[in-house]
């Protein structure tokens, strides 16, 4: 079983920001998928266990971009 978790990144303005955020969201312990949708910036991690939001906010920080609250 997986837990899905959902966030919204801004900033993002191309596919490489797209890139960007999913390569350092994926090197996050345990993940096993995200989705990152440019349009809408909607974040989607999923793992086996829930993610440490700060994890999440750190890897994006890292790619340069700011995370909002969790929906």
């Amino acid at each position: 079983m997986s837990v899905t978790s959902r966030f919204t990144v801004s900033g993002m303005t191309c596919g490489h920001c797209v890139a960007s955020v999913k390569e350092e969201v994926s090197e996050i312990p345990g993940v096993t998928d995200v989705e990152v949708d440019l349009e809408s910036g909607r974040l989607v991690v999923v793992a086996p266990d829930p993610v440490d939001p700060a994890l999440v906010r750190a890897a994006v920080d890292e790619a340069g971009y700011t995370l909002h609250d969790a929906e």
